[in-house]
C-alpha cells in the first residue's frame, strides 16, 4: 500500500527538517507532502530545496491545507504529521499490520513528549494515550492515518478553524474501526512549556467542552488566541509592521 505523508507547516523552519527526516527513516518509500500557508521564516524555501518533498502552497489554515495536500498526493493511504512531531522508527511495519484489516479506516499513535521536565507532561501524554486507547478519539497531534477511499468518501477535513481533526475521526468511525498503535510519535511540548502544562490543558479543556455542547468553532476560535509561540510571534510582529 502506498502511502503519503502531509505536512502543514506555518514558520515551521525549527521543527520541520527533524520531521521530514522521521518520515525518511521510518517509511522510506513513502511520499512527502509539504503543505505550506505563507511561512515567511525559510519554512517553504527549505521545504523547495529537499528532492524528496513535494512542497504545495496553499492559504493558511489546517483543514485546508491538509486536504489541498491529500487532494496532490498519490497514496492508497494518507497520513498527516504535525510540523513538531517525529514519527516512531516502526511506523511503517506498524501502518502496513493495522491496515492489514480490511476493516481498519485509520488511527492514530501514542505519543510521547521530547521533554521529560516538568514531569506533569508524563501525566499528560498518559492520558492522551489512555483516552485514544479507550474511547478511540485523538487529535491531530497523535499523528492520525486513514485510507484514501474512507478520506474521500468523509470529504476530507471540515474547513473549521478548530476541532477539524476531532471532526474527521468521528467521521471516519461511521466508515469503520479506529486502530491505535502503542509506538508514540515524539512530540514538542513547546506550548504547554511556554505557558504552563495544566494552564494550557485547562484551556485546551474548556475549549472542547464548549464545542461538545455545540458551539461552533468559527466562534470558539474569535474567543480562541493561539498558544503556539512560532505563531503568536509572527503575529505581533506582523501587527507592528501594519502599525
Amino acid at each position: 500500500m502506498k502511502l503519503s505523508v502531509i505536512i502543514p507547516v506555518l514558520n515551521e523552519r525549527a521543527c520541520l527538517p527533524a520531521a521530514v527526516e522521521s518520515v525518511r527513516q521510518a517509511l522510506p518509500e513513502a511520499e512527502i507532502v509539504v503543505t505550506d500557508g505563507g511561512s515567511t521564516d525559510g519554512t517553504r524555501e527549505w521545504a523547495a530545496s529537499q528532492a524528496e518533498v513535494t512542497l504545495v502552497i496553499s492559504a493558511p489554515g489546517k483543514g485546508p491545507q491538509q486536504n489541498l495536500g491529500a487532494s496532490r498526493a498519490q497514496g492508497e493511504a494518507l497520513l498527516f504529521l504535525h510540523a513538531d512531531c517525529q514519527l516512531p522508527a516502526d511506523a511503517g511495519h506498524e501502518i502496513e499490520r493495522v491496515f492489514a484489516d480490511k476493516r481498519i479506516a485509520g488511527g492514530c499513535f501514542f505519543v510521547r513528549f521530547a521533554e521529560h521536565r516538568p514531569l506533569s507532561l508524563h501525566v499528560l501524554s498518559l492520558g492522551m494515550n489512555v483516552r485514544a486507547r479507550i474511547l478511540r478519539r485523538s487529535f491531530g497531534d497523535q499523528a492520525l492515518f486513514i485510507r484514501r477511499s474512507v478520506f474521500d468518501h468523509v470529504a476530507g477535513f471540515p474547513d473549521w478553524p478548530l476541532f477539524e481533526d476531532y471532526e474527521l475521526v468521528r467521521r471516519m468511525k461511521r466508515m469503520g474501526r479506529f486502530a491505535v498503535i502503542p509506538s508514540p510519535i515524539t512530540l514538542s511540548a513547546r506550548r504547554f512549556l511556554k505557558y504552563g502544562v495544566w494552564r494550557t490543558v485547562f484551556r485546551v479543556f474548556v475549549l472542547q467542552a464548549l464545542f461538545y455542547v455545540g458551539i461552533s468553532p468559527a466562534k470558539l476560535k474569535r474567543w480562541f488566541v493561539d498558544v503556539r509561540p512560532h505563531l503568536r510571534q509572527t503575529r505581533s510582529d506582523t501587527s507592528n509592521l501594519r502599525k
